[in-house]
């Protein structure tokens, strides 16, 4: 079996948080060991590589006693060698709840493809012999945990998960010093953890440099562009933007007040106002004009409201309250 016979699902590096950076090397020898080290002492029995003839043993029975997760890979696989480390670090973390299984497709091709594997990396959960959940493609840590959770183990956050949690609430109260220095050194971490990256971008937007939050969200890898955190700071980038030239607020206060169905104008005034961060001032001149013509625009306001909830986060403020006023216009 070649590489070309799956596919697979996926440099990293700054500044403000403090330098990081890391790489991944594709090993490209059949029968190379796992993409990580060999785990010790106790671990070892929790994480294990099998074989076609030992799978009936490591994964259907040794799912008898508890949850065995089996890590479809290869060693030609680059996402596979980012995902496998995380998938280790999880299992240990549940304390014994769980058991990695890892199998090499290019040595042993059988059971993938009597499980229809078609693309790697490829996750499956088994419990009481059957195979009960599973997920294709490199995950973060947190998306691991909740799919665990779906499956009823329960993993506690990690170092790294309460670190970020934190700068996140340093970013939203507006310590974006405190808060990149945090998303920093969980980079030193992992070096491609897309919710650090993310968040460094939204504290160099909050200081007014697009440049190095754009040099930011151009670390992030595709395969880790679906995320949230991912698309939280690219549309407040493609914000930053919007606002850009519309620093007048005078002129365009007075062209509204000359004239209240200047929408344009009116929602150049948003714009405006959330680029000075006055979140909930840009809400009232959006809402306005879904108030006087909700079509204006092919329902261009409440698409920038939205937009702005996006940029600023669902916990955000100035999102609950545009939320709350959205509601009380379209339910009313």
């Amino acid at each position: 079996m070649s590489g070309s016979d799956y596919s697979v699902g996926g440099s990293f590096g700054g500044s403000l948080g403090g330098g990081y950076g890391g790489s991944y090397q594709t090993n490209t020898q059949a029968g190379a060991a796992s993409p990580s080290a060999t785990p010790t002492g106790n671990a070892a029995d929790l994480i294990v590589d099998t074989t076609t003839q030992s799978f009936v043993q490591d994964v259907i029975e040794g799912s008898r006693n508890q949850i065995v997760l089996v890590d479809f890979w290869a060693p030609w696989c680059g996402p596979c060698k980012q995902l496998t480390p995380t998938l280790e670090k999880v299992v240990k973390d549940a304390n014994g709840a769980l058991k990695l299984v890892k199998m090499n497709i290019e040595d042993h091709p059988e059971v993938a493809g009597q499980m229809g594997v078609q693309s790697i990396p490829a996750v499956f959960a088994f419990k009481g012999g059957q195979p009960v959940d599973g997920f294709m493609g490199a995950q973060t840590e947190g998306e691991i945990k909740k799919f665990l959770e779906r499956i009823g183990v329960n993993v506690g956050p990690s170092d790294l998960e309460v670190m970020l949690e934190k700068a996140d609430e340093l970013r939203v109260a507006e310590g974006y010093p405190e808060a990149a220095q945090l998303y920093g050194s969980a980079l030193s971490i992992d070096a491609g953890n897309v919710q650090a990256l993310s968040g460094l971008a939204m504290c160099y937007l909050a200081l007014g440099e697009k440049d190095r939050a754009r040099q930011m969200l151009d670390m992030v890898s595709e395969d880790q562009r679906s995320s949230q955190h991912f698309a939280a700071a690219k549309a407040a980038l493609k914000l930053a933007g919007q606002s850009e030239g519309l620093d007048d607020l005078t002129e365009l206060l007075e062209r509204v007040k000359a004239n209240a169905d200047d929408h344009q104008a009116r929602f150049d005034l948003a714009l405006a106002l959330s680029g000075k961060g006055d979140k909930t001032g840009a809400v009232d001149e959006l809402m306005e004009i879904i108030r006087r013509d909700p079509e204006w625009n092919e329902d261009g306001a409440r698409k920038q409201l939205l937009q702005f909830f996006e940029a600023w986060g669902f916990k955000d403020a100035g999102s609950s309250y545009g939320r709350r006023k959205l509601s009380s216009v379209l339910f009313s």
